[in-house]
């Protein structure tokens, strides 16, 4: 099954709904940036490829929107529709990512007040960005698909698949590129509370493909690396900050740490528009803190004490010295750090 996470569709934007895979596949539209920016603060969409360029999407449709409206209506409406998708979610770079892309295009059209001309041109460029998603996340499975050994077991927390990204996914691409060129892996698969991406979404991707893959609960991982039952571990970011700290799903890190203990690589897949140079360290990345009502329960369903206190970070940082590598699609980064991360981006690394 080809997985579309998100899709153009006549004059507006389609988004699966991964609020309540896998019980039900569907898709919800998105008319306006407001509709984009609630899909993505309400986690209709998530992962940081995926909200970036529903981003870029988000701003297309507003210029389209108002593509008949007065000059200065137009620039208005895109100004507001770049701050309400800008703030939808704080932690993935990706966002600011796309949003910036977006904001040369139009400010590098010599026409300004050409309407049509510049919503056209921003859907254009929305849909490139869509394209590049997918052809980059398949030149970093391929990359990182020849680090794995040929049998393995590979462990992986949250949800970086298909449904992460436009398609195909980063890290879940790396391991159905691996799968591709015939290896035989095995998923490993966190649940990833409180919000059980891993339970719904990695293991429901696997299973649509015929990829082996097990569920295990969050606190199981570090037993089955003590027992040899786990032979790499690869994760996918929100941020990689400039000296190579990686934001991800909260459990990332105790994930990391174990992998460490246990002499396991770590893995982290992630694109060049994850590296967010202006962050110094992990420490300047913003944490998402989402409600408590996630924590209590699921779908309806609480299990806590009531009027108990709560904390939901739904990221962590994982410090670089944990960092076996990361994948991108200009190459693999050994034990990543600001001089290598620098010559990254500036196409300097080989």
């Amino acid at each position: 099954m080809k997985i579309e996470t998100l899709k153009w569709v006549g004059n507006h934007l389609e988004v699966i709904d991964q609020r309540i895979l896998p019980s039900t596949f569907t898709y919800i539209s998105c008319w306006c940036a407001l509709d984009v920016a609630n899909a993505i603060k309400n986690m209709i969409i998530r992962g940081a490829p995926a909200i970036g360029i529903a981003a870029a999407y988000g701003i297309a449709l507003e210029a389209l929107r108002y593509e008949n409206s007065t000059p200065s209506t137009f620039v208005a409406k895109l100004k507001i529709a770049f701050l309400v998708l800008g703030s939808s979610r704080p932690t993935a770079v990706n966002l600011s990512w796309a949003l910036n892309r977006m904001e040369l295009r139009w400010r590098g059209l010599s026409d300004n007040n050409n309407m049509k001309k510049i919503a056209s041109e921003l859907l254009s460029l929305a849909q490139e960005l869509a394209a590049s998603d997918v052809h980059i996340n398949q030149r970093m499975g391929q990359i990182g698909a020849k680090l794995l050994p040929n049998v393995a077991n590979v462990l992986t927390h949250c949800n970086a698949g298909a449904l992460a990204t436009v398609g195909y996914g980063t890290a879940l691409g790396v391991l159905r590129s691996a799968v591709e060129m015939g290896k035989q892996i095995s998923v490993v698969a966190d649940e990833t509370r409180p919000f059980l991406q891993g339970a719904r979404l990695t293991a429901w991707e696997m299973v649509q493909e015929g990829i082996p893959c097990t569920l295990i609960t969050d606190n199981m991982s570090g037993h089955l690396m003590s027992k040899g039952e786990i032979d790499a571990v690869v994760v996918g970011a929100d941020r990689v900050a400039a000296n190579g700290d990686v934001a991800n799903k909260i459990g990332t890190y105790m994930v990391a740490v174990l992998s460490r203990r246990h002499k396991i690589p770590f893995y982290v897949a992630c694109p060049l528009s994850t590296i967010d140079l202006s962050m110094p360290t992990g420490d300047d990345i913003p944490i998402e803190e989402r409600g408590g009502d996630e924590v209590r329960g699921f779908g309806g369903s609480s299990w806590a004490a009531e009027g108990v206190r709560t904390r939901n970070p739904s990221f962590d940082i994982t410090p670089a010295e944990l960092v076996t590598a990361l994948i991108t699609e200009n190459g693999v980064v050994l034990e990543p750090d600001e001089e290598k991360l620098k010559g990254l981006m500036t196409s300097e690394f080989h």
